[in-house]
């Protein structure tokens, strides 16, 4: 009995519950004419004159309709209209609508609208239990200032977001952005790019194939092979940050800047990029090095931090904290370095020293003074206790030249022929066929030098001199030396890499690891990683353009 009375108690919950789940009718609201079935269209109510029909939410109007009441289904002609709620608006000239699973097909001059936006298409395709419309048709978007066209799209009324697939274009008054996979969010404007995307201005050029835009505060974040292309300059780097209405962009980790007329390139790990009416201003740390094409050479400068302003043909480069440069024939290092393009003149500020060959250069300031019409070395100029030394041909001891000021004059980039003004002093060491004969010990004026492959061919005092050849076992070891000698041959750069200090080597080499194990994740869906692709507020905000110091001439 107890098993009876259970079946029927549940017996009339289902049934209650089947009554519940039971599907919403198409409701006919209002119509001039009705006429019955039709042996041309069976079970079929046709409807004409103001057809107006209600189904769960969404209204629907036309000139004329067949209602199939047992499908709960309806087709709909001349001037369709739909809207759900205040929400969502679509008009065409010919539908049709699934009661039972909610779903809608339109086509004829479709126009979908809602508060943000416009969608002009030819067929449309309406899922209400989704709550999503697609077309694959081509269609237009109107959205604000952005225009959108493409050969497919979904919408999702919910995120108020569109998705759109193959051959995608964004138009805006600024710019147009193109690519195959859109996501577009019309209340906010944001935009996310999967796969080879650019976006091209009058001021620059954009590719990504990863990336975030705002088209409504003109804000960037791109990843994947992105770079940013204006006027002479190409910025390329893993993370990418552009501020089009600020002028300024960002990158970080595995930064490269090409200048392809004035041809050099800066790379880093971190740089940031101005943009002014007087010139551009860059600066690059993390890793920092400039690479300058010097006729068939590179010119490799490296610095902790590295600042480059002006126009093209006015450039000016700055190098702050441990400078260094090296070239095959000719490398050095000093506190901080400044390059002026226009004049061709190079500065190597406090502490500088320059090995050419195997000679040292050292003073107070070095200039070295290049042609920028044949991007050649042209001439030296060592200002202030200026000394040169370099290992005699045997290495038995060192060949020194000192003075007041240093001129040198290069020819096919080496140094050949040199003169020291002012308190001038020597040590020269003197061979006959590999055999020491003596040393050469004096004071002058001046000294003129003659070099031939970046080594001393001769020495020779002028005005107010004293000079005395010694034979080498007549000379005490403690005056060999003049004095401030100070030889600093275990700094010297020998290579390209040399450049690096070893915590900025540290630096980069931590941060290719780390570059790599984040390239595993970028490859993952892009859905994960839209919450990090914003511009939000964690992105540093551009900084006031560096501050322009005057350096020491």
């Amino acid at each position: 009995m107890k098993k009876l009375l259970f079946f029927l108690i549940s017996f009339i919950l289902c049934n209650n519950v089947l009554c519940a789940q039971e599907k919403k009718l198409i409701i006919i609201e209002h119509v001039d004419f009705i006429e019955g079935n039709q042996t041309e269209i069976p079970d079929a109510v046709v409807l004409t004159g103001n057809v107006r029909v209600l189904h769960d939410g969404i209204r629907m109007t036309c000139n004329k309709a067949y209602h199939f009441t047992k499908e709960n289904y309806i087709k709909l002609f001349g001037d369709v209209k739909m809207n759900q709620g205040d929400s969502l608006f679509m008009d065409g000239r010919y539908a049709e609508y699934n009661g039972n699973k909610k779903f809608a097909y339109a086509t004829g001059d479709i126009v979908m609208r809602s508060p943000d936006m416009r969608l002009v298409t030819d067929t449309i395709y309406f899922d209400r239990a989704a709550q999503q419309a697609y077309y694959n048709s081509y269609g237009t978007i109107y959205n604000a200032d952005n225009t959108l066209k493409s050969k497919s799209g979904r919408y999702i009324v919910a995120q108020k977001k569109y998705e759109f697939r193959t051959a995608v274009t964004l138009t805006n008054p600024k710019y147009v952005l193109k690519s195959n996979h859109l996501d577009y969010y019309t209340n906010s404007g944001h935009s996310y790019v999967f796969g080879p995307t650019t976006i091209t201005s009058k001021e620059d050029y954009i590719y990504t194939e990863k990336g975030f835009y705002d088209t409504k505060k003109n804000l960037a974040h791109l990843l994947t092979n992105s770079y940013i292309k204006y006027g002479t300059r190409i910025i390329k780097g893993d993370s990418i940050y552009y501020d089009r209405p600020r002028n300024y962009s960002s990158a970080t980790n595995n930064v490269k800047v090409t200048d392809t007329v004035n041809k050099y390139v800066l790379e880093g790990h971190y740089s940031e990029i101005y943009r002014f009416k007087e010139g551009d201003s860059l600066i690059m740390t993390k890793h920092a090095v400039a690479k300058t094409l010097v006729e068939k050479d590179t010119l490799y400068t490296h610095a902790k931090r590295m600042v480059v302003t002006g126009k093209p043909g006015f450039r000016i480069v700055r190098g702050y904290n441990n400078a260094r440069f090296y070239k095959v024939d000719m490398s050095g290092k000093c506190d901080s370095i400044h390059s002026d393009e226009a004049k061709g003149l190079t500065q190597l500020i406090k502490r500088p020293v320059v090995w050419n060959g195997d000679s040292q250069l050292t003073g107070e300031v070095i200039h070295i003074i290049s042609n920028s019409k044949t991007e050649q070395i042209d001439s030296l100029k060592v200002l202030t206790n200026a000394f040169i030394i370099q290992k005699d041909t045997l290495g038995t001891g060192y060949n020194q030249i000192k003075g007041k000021n240093l001129y040198g004059k290069f020819r096919d980039n080496k140094l050949y022929e040199v003169d020291l003004i002012g308190n001038a002093e020597k040590i020269y060491y003197m061979y006959d066929k590999e055999v020491l004969f003596g040393i050469d010990k004096g004071v002058g004026s001046s000294i003129h030098l003659e070099l031939k492959d970046n080594k001393i061919t001769s020495a020779t005092l002028f005005r107010k001199t004293e000079s005395q050849i010694y034979p080498d076992s007549e000379l005490p070891q403690n005056v060999r030396k003049l004095r401030g000698f100070l030889w600093r041959g275990d700094e010297m750069i020998k290579t390209k890499d040399d450049i690096f200090p070893p915590e900025e080597q540290e630096l980069h080499d931590s941060i290719v690891k780390k570059s790599v194990a984040d390239k595993k994740i970028e490859d993952t869906p892009m859905e994960p990683l839209k919450q990090t692709l914003d511009y939000d507020k964690d992105h540093p905000k551009p900084k006031p353009k560096p501050e322009v110091k005057e350096e020491q001439k």
